[in-house]
């Protein structure tokens, strides 16, 4: 922190911007550096409105006319340099303190403004704060609150531009503080390894909230961290981010050379925060005298005093951009007041949680071959990408090696890897580079080397892959295929069941096949459909089971069950290995007459297949190899006992394993299986 400090003495920042008077002379040494006057004036109208905004923000904060601002006083020189340095067709990548991008980019202001607002015409039609948004039109990807994934779907918009060979850079930034998530370090390897266009921004302004950065990192600078991962030294770049032509200029170059010679460059941007991380948290935390001797270097006040010492602006000029700014913030937050608040429609509200796909089926040849349930899947992958040609595949030792389960064998001499890409052991920022292949067009699938490992990449399902359609309209045309369950004595984190931690969650779709040719239909689906799709492949099956398929390509749809018998003394539902439980029991107990069937998909959940049949038979048992607490199970026999009580002959009865980890002993697991006690039940049910 000391060295930091010293580096601040004799800078400054004004934590209020004053109309009157201007301060006479400039403190930041300015150079020319080529730029024009008219360039000099268009970096000052650029800067000058998000000063202007965030005053007036601030202003309707203290009315309550917005609910929360991230101020970005003092830090606006960056935010407006690198977004003017920029092509408008380049991706950028911002933070909740860049607003200068947003205005840089020339969003609307009074669509803006009513997303401030959580009015119906922002960018989330009410559906999240502030700036966590993007636009397409405009290039620009917002943040979600978890700091650190947007560096991975950076690396993802980059990867299209290099498939692509379009000399692109993708810009995106990060702050000192997030720069301590994992995603900072897992986006910044992959940029590297991939040799990436992406140009990582960080804003050092020396605190994270109320943390200084003594207590965040004791690395002497970020730079070195970029050494660290294999930049060479002249792409790990400081400056003085309070110098608006330092950064323009700056910025413009690296572009330059990164559009010529793709790879990922590091720029650390010196600053400070004047206000708090956001105004309801205050600055009580800083040392006495620090933020007075950071105000002697606001970036807009001494770029407009240069402007008047260079005879660039005259003071009336000056005044007459501000007052003229001032109207056009006015005449939009007008605007966007006179816009009525939201009438909740619940029907519209559920409709965009997944992109608009219409799930038909293309049907399948006549002819068939016997397949493993892993040539199934292998089949499936093949040809997807034959049909896709911008489908990526992405995992570790996917490439040359096959995949631990040989999935991908012999992929590489047939696309390439460019398109079948090995990855370092970074789940989030490789679900965050799928992202971004999405948002440029893409199709990616990541394969979890196991199903256990994504809880690694958690984050990026979770919060952005599932909630992005809901909140701004873009599609995560994303696959990821999870290979998953028991039964193989792999102990407790190689086998679990964990499609119960998604299907709770609104945007994601999850498959789970139970045979050889709905596997190779439904993943063939799955890359049809442009809604993120957690597909389950249960590792017990892949060579275990064989089944005649259908030859060529073909699609099943999405939510529809399979009823693979029919009966009248009892419903038993199921999926994945589960399914061969149940057959297996069946068949040991031929004088039971049931209705066995297999959902396949659990996220669309084909309740009505499950509806009738219980109408029909009076009885239900849930089958699965998830723990019982929790599990698909719970939602299915709540949603019968609402729906079906008055048919019910019994208690609906739910078979699942212990609610305990997965054992490691083949016994013990045997034990903690679902299928240990499966037929007991089933028949103590019928005799109910």
């Amino acid at each position: 922190m000391l060295s930091y400090i010293q580096y601040a003495v004799g800078c400054t920042f004004a934590a209020n911007f004053r109309n009157m008077p201007l301060i006479s002379k400039s403190v930041i040494k300015y150079k020319k550096s080529g730029l024009s006057n008219d360039d000099l004036n268009n970096l000052y109208r650029a800067i000058i409105k998000p000063r202007l905004i965030e005053e007036k923000m601030l202003s309707q904060l203290r009315l309550g006319k917005i609910s929360k601002w991230f101020s970005s006083m003092g830090q606006e020189a960056i935010s407006v340099g690198v977004t003017m340095a920029m092509e408008d067709d380049e991706y950028i990548l911002p933070m909740h303190r860049n607003l200068g991008v947003f205005t840089a980019r020339n969003l609307p202001l009074e669509k803006l403004f009513a997303q401030f607002q959580g009015k119906i015409s922002g960018y989330t039609k009410g559906r999240d704060r502030s700036f966590h948004f993007g636009t397409k039109s405009h290039h620009l990807v917002g943040m979600i609150s978890h700091l650190g994934p947007q560096l991975g779907i950076a690396d993802g918009i980059a990867l299209a531009n290099k498939l692509e060979n379009t000399p692109k850079a993708t810009v995106v930034f990060c702050g000192d503080g997030g720069a301590s998530e994992g995603d900072f370090h897992e986006a910044l390897n992959v940029a590297t390894v991939w040799e990436l266009p992406v140009v990582f921004c960080i804003e050092n302004n020396a605190w994270g909230l109320s943390t200084p950065s003594s207590e965040q990192f004791r690395c002497k600078q970020f730079i070195d961290k970029a050494i660290g991962y294999g930049m060479p030294q002249e792409d790990a770049i400081q400056i003085d981010g309070n110098n608006i032509i330092e950064v323009y200029t700056t910025v413009k170059k690296i572009l330059e050379s990164v559009r010529l010679n793709p790879r990922p460059v590091m720029i650390e941007f010196m600053t400070f925060r004047i206000r708090g991380h956001e105004e309801a948290s205050g600055t009580k935390y800083y040392p006495d005298g620090l933020i007075e001797e950071w105000q002697k270097k606001d970036p807009v006040e001494n770029f407009e005093a240069w402007l008047m010492e260079q005879r660039i602006a005259g003071e009336q000029y000056i005044l007459s951009i501000r007052n003229e700014t001032k109207q056009e913030i006015n005449d939009a937050l007008k605007t966007a007041y006179a816009e009525n608040d939201i009438v909740p429609a619940t029907e519209s509200e559920t409709a965009d949680v997944y992109a608009n796909f219409g799930n038909t089926a293309i049907p399948p040849l006549e002819d068939y071959n016997q397949q493993r349930f892993i040539d199934a899947i292998s089949d499936a992958l093949r040809l997807s990408m034959e049909r896709h040609p911008n489908l990526v595949l992405m995992g570790q030792d996917i490439a040359d090696y096959g995949g631990v389960f040989k999935v991908t064998e012999g992929f590489t001499s047939a696309f390439g890897k460019d398109r079948v890409r090995n990855t370092p052991l970074c789940e989030s920022a490789i679900v965050g580079a799928g992202l971004g292949l999405s948002i440029r067009g893409w199709k990616a699938m990541v394969e979890m080397q196991f199903a256990d490992f994504v809880t690694c990449g958690f984050n990026q399902i979770i919060n952005n892959l599932a909630k992005l359609h809901y909140r701004w309209g873009e599609k995560a045309d994303v696959v990821i295929r999870m290979p998953t369950g028991a039964s193989v004595a792999a102990g407790p984190f190689h086998s679990q069941s964990n499609e119960a931690w998604f299907f709770h969650t609104p945007g994601l779709k999850v498959v789970y096949p139970a045979f050889p040719a709905d596997a190779k239909g439904l993943l063939c689906q799955a890359f049809e459909d442009p809604n993120p799709v957690m597909f389950f492949e249960h590792k017990a099956l892949y060579r275990s089971i064989e089944a005649e398929v259908p030859n060529g390509y073909y699609t099943l749809p999405f939510g529809v069950a399979n009823l693979l018998r029919e009966g009248k003394d009892i419903t038993i539902v199921t999926y994945g290995l589960g399914v061969h439980w149940a057959l297996d029991t069946l068949n040991k107990n031929e004088n039971i007459s049931a209705d066995l069937l297999d959902l396949r998909t659990l996220l669309p959940l084909d309740m009505n297949a499950v509806i009738q049949s219980v109408k029909k038979t009076g009885k239900l048992i849930i089958l699965h190899e998830d723990s019982v607490t929790g599990g698909i199970g719970a939602e299915i026999a709540a949603r019968i006992g609402e729906e079906c009580f008055s048919y019910l002959d019994a208690p609906v009865t739910r078979c699942g394993s212990l609610d305990t980890p997965i054992p490691f002993n083949a016994q013990l697991e045997k034990n903690f299986l679902a299928n240990s006690r499966f037929e007991k039940m089933l028949i103590d049910l019928v005799k109910y």
